[in-house]
């Protein structure tokens, strides 16, 4: 019997291979959510009176705050020991914390952490590594974050004259972009994000990217699903944002030309959820 000369193949389910497999991204698998501080029994601290006043004040301003008002500032440093610790532990950790970094040789810094309520921040401003100012602040941000990225701002460098580095081809198309929404942008307007993720994008763009932006003192992390970094740029109104899910793993690379990017800002709703949720932990350590 002579050979049958197709070969034979198997038909059905299971019956071929694949060379390839898909990868998906792993998607993030966590998010944090509010959750009530742990609180102190009433009677531990019936003292505690200055902590009690500071929060009231906190409950009263936030009204304002929420409306569009200034932001608000209420000195920690004057707090006794036990009033401080009440506070501490009343607030806790939120989702935003930033630092503004020393300039050059000063050795300035500013620390922010948000608290478990949205727009009501930790400022903490050190010299040398002491802190110098600690206080509360209410807002959407604190307004130094705002202000050392006005202070970064510098003109552009020079147009790129010559032939372009190796694997740099999109990179000064994107910046002439950016430079015209600077000149377009007004307070108020949205901003206006470019989304490096779904562009030809090499290496060496962004870095000649980057280089021609520059970056700033800023530097601002946001948790909540993965990780959020966000850092000034060295243009005015010029955000570099950049998400991370759980592994880490760069989901969403932009430039954002606006003010400081909504992801670390406390919307007006965030401001009369925290109020209300403050005024229920005050109404507990006063025992009421």
């Amino acid at each position: 019997m002579k050979d049958f000369p197709i070969p034979v193949v198997g038909i059905g389910p299971g019956s071929q291979t694949e060379d390839d497999t898909l990868a998906y991204m792993p998607m993030p698998q966590g998010m944090d959510t509010f959750h009530h501080p742990s609180l102190p029994e009433a009677d531990e601290v019936a003292d505690c009176r200055a902590a009690r006043e500071l929060l009231a004040r906190a409950v009263e301003l936030l009204g304002p705050v929420g409306q569009g008002g200034p932001n608000q500032h209420l000195d920690l440093r004057l707090l006794p020991a036990a009033d401080l610790r009440l506070i501490n532990q009343v607030l806790g950790e939120g989702e935003v914390s930033a630092r503004v970094l020393s300039q050059g040789d000063d050795q300035h810094e500013t620390r922010v952490q948000e608290s478990v309520f949205a727009g009501v921040w930790r400022v903490v401003h050190l010299v040398n590594g002491q802190a110098v100012e600690d206080s509360l602040e209410l807002g959407p941000v604190p307004e130094v974050l705002r202000q050392a990225a006005g202070q970064d701002a510098r003109p552009p460098l020079p147009v790129w004259d010559g032939p372009l580095p190796p694997n740099v081809q999109n990179a000064p198309a994107l910046l002439a972009e950016v430079e015209d929404q600077i000149a377009l942008w007004q307070p108020g307007q949205p901003s206006h994000v470019i989304n490096l993720t779904l562009l030809p994008m090499s290496d060496e763009d962004i870095g000649f990217l980057d280089h021609h932006l520059g970056t700033g003192r800023v530097l601002i992390l946001s948790r909540g699903y993965g990780n959020c970094r966000i850092t000034n740029a060295c243009r005015p109104h010029v955000w570099r944002v950049v998400y991370y899910n759980s592994q880490d793993v760069v989901i969403l690379n932009t430039v954002e030309v606006g003010a400081l990017p909504e992801v670390a800002q406390a919307a007006a709703e965030d401001l009369a959820d925290s109020r209300e949720r403050l005024h229920e932990v005050l109404q507990w350590v006063s025992g009421t």
